[in-house]
């Protein structure tokens, strides 16, 4: 039986893709051997990226420090879930007296839920440490398998496609910190399942499958769900249009299609509503934030974290080293070139061609930008960023959707020539010369390095013998200094360590400006509304000079730490510390003491009137 899947390869109306399609299904499968040597190859690979934060207990990621803080208290909160049946899409822990809106932040339910065990057991580090690492190896693993067994049916260019797919420089990029993003492993598997929603009578089955497939990968990157459901729809088109003998499967796929939406419907329903609109939840990120856009001259360049990348230069050409979606290098991009106008005849590839130009175009954002300077050109974005949804998205981001495409293609290249080397004996040599040439001058510029990592500070003793317990008591919280946000999020990573028993004043998160006086409505910020005093500790973290002390910003000092409902006042190492202690200690007139490792500022009898 022909199904849409097992012709993707030979997707074409040209003899080169049935051909293809004969000659697979003619070797005999190699041994299990192959397999494990190629899943041996994709954690190793994963090992070498993260190898800096597993041999150094202390490292910690350079580039990303805030969001790695982040992740960990995710960690934890997943685990708290588990073993304290907390409300999973929110939660008090951060920001009090407030809450934070979970669903509208990157929770990674599917993967915090599960791995509880190993945070309980080794800590929220470690546990952040495993979902990076393995996500990365589970993404590698899950396009070899899909390849090898569905797509193309061999297992040396699927090798190629799936190394691409997980260890490509934008991935490794996003190594810094965003486990969420490396960690793809469903796409490749909902792409399979969509494919076989044609397959005669098992409708149901295989909708109910893609159902759930869907509903894991949005607890995961509802970024990349959106991306995903774009390129499988462009796929599929392809499919049905390349291949008319397809579309007689057209009402079994329709009706796995209405089976899979109805079961992603049902069970996502409450968390998306709690999502947008829910406490806490935004209507869009902010214009800064949609600013975030690929800059043409990237596509042709090296990703810092490649072997020929050079972070200087690459500091006019993304925000941040975590943002470089499109670095591909230009003898991959003449690569990719040459093997569309080579494999031009297959449909399937015409269309992966024309949706990676697609999502290209999307990551300019709003304005066309050339090695760091605005060309003043308008770009397709700019009428499409503040739709619903589309608000919410990173318009530099499209560009990582460029990646599978780029390793699917790499993969239907290296089987052609393949079959190319079994049809013609004689040539064998050259064509294998051929390809591995082409492949060594695309692909060995930018083959990835280790992530580079910066010491963290110790969690201070204070936090970890428990020592802020009582100053909790009765709904408190703890305020540290500077309050977390996203360049401070150290706090993040020590309440994690309580398992989020000591909660938090303020933190690193996004929640909606409420300010009377937004700009733009009820965008997203990364923390709370500021407040005076979170404003004074944030200047002085940014220069280290303590702002002038008025009564009216003593004050306002004391109605913060009320409405945060502070018990106590911490100040863990900082390259401030000086100022920072000084500041608290005029604004409120209490003196601090030096125990744990912190400066503590015991503030009951500031707040002891607050109502709780």
């Amino acid at each position: 039986m022909t199904t849409p899947e097992s012709d993707l390869a030979a997707g074409g109306s040209g003899a080169g893709g049935a051909d293809a399609g004969r000659d697979r299904a003619a070797p005999a499968r190699p041994g299990w051997w192959v397999d494990a040597a190629a899943l041996l190859s994709f954690a190793l690979l994963a090992f070498w990226v993260t190898a800096r934060f597993w041999v150094h207990s202390e490292a910690g990621v350079r580039d990303n420090l805030s969001d790695q803080a982040q992740f960990e208290w995710m960690m934890a909160h997943g685990a708290r879930v588990v073993t304290e049946f907390a409300y999973p899409f929110a939660s008090n822990r951060m920001n009090v007296p407030d809450s934070v809106n979970l669903m509208a932040n990157t929770s990674v339910l599917s993967i915090s839920l599960p791995m509880t065990p190993i945070t309980l057991l080794f800590g929220p580090r470690v546990a952040f440490l495993v979902f990076l690492t393995g996500g990365m190896f589970a993404t590698a693993t899950a396009w070899y398998f899909v390849l090898s067994r569905v797509l193309i049916g061999s297992r040396a260019p699927a090798w190629l496609g799936a190394a691409f797919c997980a260890f490509a420089p934008a991935m490794v990029s996003h190594a810094n910190a965003h486990p969420n993003i490396v960690s793809q492993f469903v796409v490749p598997l909902i792409i399979w399942r969509a494919l076989r929603l044609a397959e005669p009578g098992r409708w149901l089955r295989n909708g109910v499958l893609l159902g759930l497939l869907i509903v894991w990968q949005a607890f995961i990157n509802l970024e990349i769900l959106l991306m995903t459901a774009i390129g499988t729809g462009v796929l599929v088109a392809a499919l049905a249009l390349g291949r008319p003998d397809l579309r007689r499967g057209a009402r079994s796929f329709l009706a796995g299609l209405a089976v899979a939406a109805a079961v992603a419907a049902v069970l996502l329903a409450y968390p998306l509503y709690a999502q947008f609109f829910g406490s806490g939840a935004y209507q869009g990120l902010s214009r800064l934030i949609r600013g975030y856009r690929t800059d043409l001259a990237s596509f042709v360049a090296f990703s810092r974290e490649s072997v020929a990348g050079d972070p200087r230069a690459n500091a006019r050409l993304a925000k941040n080293p975590t943002e470089e979606n499109a670095f591909f290098g230009w003898p991959l991009v003449v690569l990719v070139a040459a093997l569309v106008w080579w494999l031009r005849r297959n449909v399937v590839v015409l269309g992966l061609a024309a949706l990676g130009l697609l999502f290209a175009v999307l990551s300019l954002g709003r304005e066309v930008r050339f090695d760091g300077r605005d060309t003043g050109v308008p770009a397709p974005w700019a009428v499409l960023e503040n739709l619903p949804i589309l608000h919410s998205v990173v318009p530099t981001r499209w560009a990582l959707a460029i990646t599978p495409i780029i390793g699917v293609l790499l993969a239907l290249g290296a089987e052609r020539a393949r079959t190319l080397a079994r049809q013609h004996p004689a040539a064998r040599p050259q064509i294998r010369l051929a390809t591995v040439t082409a492949l060594a001058m695309a692909l060995l510029p930018i083959l990835p390095t280790p992530l580079p990592s910066t010491r963290l500070d110790p969690t201070p003793d204070f936090v970890t013998s428990g020592a802020w317990r009582p100053y909790v008591s009765g709904g408190r919280s703890v305020v540290t200094l500077p309050l977390p946000d996203s360049d401070y999020a150290d706090p993040l990573r020590w309440s994690a360590e309580t398992r989020l028993e000591m909660p938090l004043a303020r933190g690193y998160f996004l929640g909606p400006d409420t300010r009377p006086r937004a700009p733009e409505g009820r965008i997203a910020l990364f923390t709370a509304p500021p407040r005076p005093t979170s404003s004074f500790f944030g200047t002085i973290r940014r220069t280290g000079a303590v702002p002038p002390i008025t009564p009216q910003s003593r004050v306002a000092a004391v109605d913060d730490l009320r409405y945060w409902r502070a018990g106590a006042v911490i100040l863990g190492p900082h390259e401030h510390e000086d100022a920072l202690r000084r500041g608290m200690t005029e604004l409120t007139g209490i003196q601090p003491v030096r125990t744990g490792g912190v400066w503590l500022w015991d503030v009951r009898p500031l707040t002891a009137d607050r109502p709780r």
